[in-house]
């Protein structure tokens, strides 16, 4: 671009011929041109330092909440779980699930109204290659450890290792705390396997591989210590589990996962209740290794991926568990066939599961069903064969339940159960339940 006195020059000796006063209005349009150049120069120049100036400015806002971000990040987020409510039970002294050593380890549902447990929990990322967790259940009278671990988060290459007191990762429902579950109460398979749920001392490794479809693969190592094995006191490790998962999506609206589980135990004097031929409760204590294998199966709907609406959610779980060793019957009172103890070979093998729907018909309410089915299997006393009665009766229940939950912290359920896990009680139970969770909650698993 010429300049503007240059431009001056060129039509000076271009047109000659030109009257000084022609020449002289061309230099005021040229003048007013420069000027006018001059100042579309200066307003360009005010806006790019106005740009700049916000672009500086929008840096150290985002700079400084990344910074409070991750100071957030080692704040711990802290919560509290309150359940409650009440129960319509036939008044049954000993509750008990039948054909299943040691006959009922879970002690059930207080009759009445009454405070559940109430779970405490804290976590937050220690570091950045660590984050830890703790669980504090309270109950009447005392406070009790459920978890309490660290977790890596730099291994990378897909691997995590989990160390502490933790929930098994076999199966599916085994790691969820009650608060997360579907029903009032725990599926007939979980409390015979583990009472509430299995938990270990230990270490935990898993690795989700790099694939389009899910693909998870774990193992375990601990103590042993809870049912079904138990605690040795000794250096070593006393129950090992191996699982693995695999899931997708199908379309926008389909969800799934499923998986196999392994588990093995070892349980020294394990003690429980079983009635004998005469009908009076006797002793029992069983030491032997013990296997359980565990299949899951897990299917989630929801209209183009947004369950706020309508979703639904399918959930089964198969399991053979296996137990060898030695089981001893003692009594001291006279009518006990045991009397005296007597102890003998002991070999069972037993089946079940659970499959459960769940329906959300309308914005914060849900409907569902489960049916329970226990098979006891083949069992072998050996010498107390004269002594126990093999089982043969199939403990099994059906239960419907509808909650409503006006908030993602509060969730208020009505649950009606047919039990007839126990031989002889055709038992019709009745929940009324409130979940309540104040603070900063994490959440929770597929």
């Amino acid at each position: 671009m010429l300049r503007p006195t240059l431009l001056v020059a060129a039509l000076a000796v271009a047109l000659p011929a030109y009257a000084d006063a022609d020449l002289d209005a061309l230099r005021a349009e040229i003048q007013h041109m420069k000027q006018d150049y001059e100042t579309r120069i200066q307003s360009l120049e005010a806006r790019l330092q106005n740009a700049e100036s916000r672009a500086d400015n929008t840096a150290q806002i985002a700079a400084s909440e990344s910074a409070v971000s991750n100071s957030n990040a080692f704040n711990p987020e802290i919560s509290l779980v309150l359940q409650g409510g009440y129960a319509s039970l036939k008044d049954i002294p000993k509750r008990r699930i039948n054909g299943f050593l040691p006959d009922g380890t879970s002690p059930g549902t207080t009759r009445g109204f009454s405070v559940n447990e109430t779970e405490l929990v804290m976590a937050a990322n220690i570091d950045p290659d660590f984050r830890g967790s703790t669980n504090l259940v309270v109950t009447d009278g005392s406070v009790s450890v459920e978890e309490a671990w660290f977790q890596t988060l730099s291994l990378g290459n897909g691997l995590t290792l989990k160390g502490g007191r933790f929930r098994s990762s076999i199966g599916y429902q085994n790691e969820q705390h009650p608060h997360a579950w579907d029903f009032a109460d725990n599926n007939l398979m979980t409390r015979a396997l583990f009472g509430e749920g299995y938990s270990n001392d230990g270490l935990q490794l898993k690795w989700v591989a790099p694939s389009e479809l899910f693909t998870e693969l774990g193992a375990e190592i601990g103590r042993g210590a809870n049912f079904p094995g138990t605690d040795r006191n000794q250096n070593g490790i006393g129950s090992y589990a191996l699982y693995g998962h695999i899931g997708g999506d199908i379309g926008d609206s389909n969800s799934w996962r499923g998986g196999v589980s392994y588990l093995s135990t070892r349980a020294v004097e394990r003690s429980g209740t079983v009635a004998d031929f005469n009908g009076v409760d006797t002793n029992t204590a069983f030491s032997g290794d013990g296997q359980t294998w565990m299949a899951d199966f897990v299917w989630k709907w929801a209209p183009n991926g947004n369950p706020t609406v309508n979703n639904f959610k399918f959930a089964a779980e198969l399991f053979r568990r296996s137990e060898d060793g030695n089981l001893s019957c003692d009594d001291a009172g006279s009518l006990s066939l045991c009397s005296g103890g007597v102890t003998g070979a002991y070999r069972a093998t037993q089946y079940g599961g659970y499959a459960q729907g769940v329906y959300q018909f309308m914005p914060h309410w849900r409907a569902g069903y489960r049916y329970d089915l226990l098979d006891p299997g083949s069992a072998d006393f050996g010498l107390n064969n004269a002594n126990l009665p093999r089982p043969d009766y199939k403990p099994a229940r059906h239960s419907l339940m509808a909650d409503y939950s006006p908030s993602e912290f509060t969730r208020l359920r009505l649950q009606y159960s047919k039990d007839q896990s126990m031989q002889n009680q055709n038992e019709n139970q009745w929940f009324v339940q409130y979940i309540y969770s104040l603070g900063t909650h994490g959440a929770h698993s597929f």
